[in-house]
């Protein structure tokens, strides 16, 4: 391709592994890091890039380098620590973070990739591994337009839609409404489904008819079936849930928002961590339905 570009992904978790396999196949040159070598080494072998030991390597001489770690604490370390990206970073390049994180370590970021003349966009993504593997992510963005307008293209590759929301910190702000949006909504399914069992009624045929009309959601298509059956050994984990409802319960205390269904699905997230449930997919809050004890 003629527009290929030198390329960096910091963190091969179910999410980053697939996204850096898109560039790659895309005829991008990419480079990887993980925490645990063996993951970027398998990496390699999959998709012929290279590997590196420390993030400020693999960031070293890249275009842009794009990251999905776990938490603020993971951002800080893996961007902006010692032997982080920044540290190997050149002037003109583009950092990106995939993380879902807070909006405050966004702009924190933005503020220290600005210092070094490198453009920062925070860009967390919905639609989970599935969405990872088939390049459907919908990704939201926060930061300068022109940064933005650099890097939209590398982005499509693994995405259906990227949108900038605004200045820094707008991406983990729109994230956090999906993830507040979304906790209602698989509390509301698991009732419904719990209510149609114990109403005598097929719930699988129920979910089938309610699925055409305004009760339509993508986590009805995507988990509703497999609520009935129980089956919770796969998708978005209850302790990330758990990690992204924190974050969106502590900027509504700081923006003045009110979230009390929100709050009492947290518990609920926490009743199930509690079962041994933490790595259940998010749609096991229904087992709480099903067995109250």
């Amino acid at each position: 391709m003629n527009d290929a570009q030198k390329l960096a992904f910091l963190g091969l978790g179910v999410m980053g592994y697939p996204m850096a396999g898109h560039l790659a196949r895309a005829g991008h040159e990419v480079t990887v890091y993980n925490r645990s070598p063996a993951k970027a080494d398998a990496w390699r072998n999959e998709y012929r890039g290279r590997t590196t030991r420390t993030p400020a390597d693999a960031a070293r001489g890249a275009d842009i380098v794009l990251m999905c770690v776990g938490n603020d604490d993971d951002v800080r370390a893996v961007a902006l620590g010692a032997e982080g990206a920044l540290a190997g970073m050149g002037h003109g390049s583009i950092l990106v973070d995939h993380t879902t994180a807070s909006a405050g370590v966004a702009r924190e970021a933005h503020a220290a990739a600005k210092a070094k003349g490198v453009g920062f966009l925070d860009a967390p993504v919905s639609g989970g591994q599935a969405g990872a593997q088939n390049g459907k992510l919908t990704i939201m963005v926060g930061g300068d337009a022109d940064v933005f307008a650099r890097a939209e293209g590398v982005l499509a590759h693994y995405a259906r839609a990227v949108t900038l929301m605004g200045p820094p910190g707008a991406g983990q702000l729109t994230k956090m409404v999906n993830q507040i949006s979304i906790a209602g909504l698989v509390q509301a399914l698991a009732e419904g489904i719990d209510f149609a069992t114990r109403a005598g009624l097929d719930p699988e045929r129920v979910l089938d008819v309610i699925s055409k009309g305004a009760a339509q959601s993508w986590q009805m298509e995507n988990r509703g079936k497999t609520m009935v059956a129980g089956k919770f050994d796969f998708g978005f984990a209850v302790d990330w849930m758990r990690k992204d409802l924190a974050i969106c319960l502590a900027e509504a205390r700081a923006n003045g928002a009110t979230l009390p269904v929100t709050a009492i699905v947290d518990q609920f997230y926490g009743r199930v961590q509690q079962r041994g449930g933490g790595r259940w997919d998010t749609s096991s809050l229904i087992r709480l339905l099903r067995d109250p004890s």
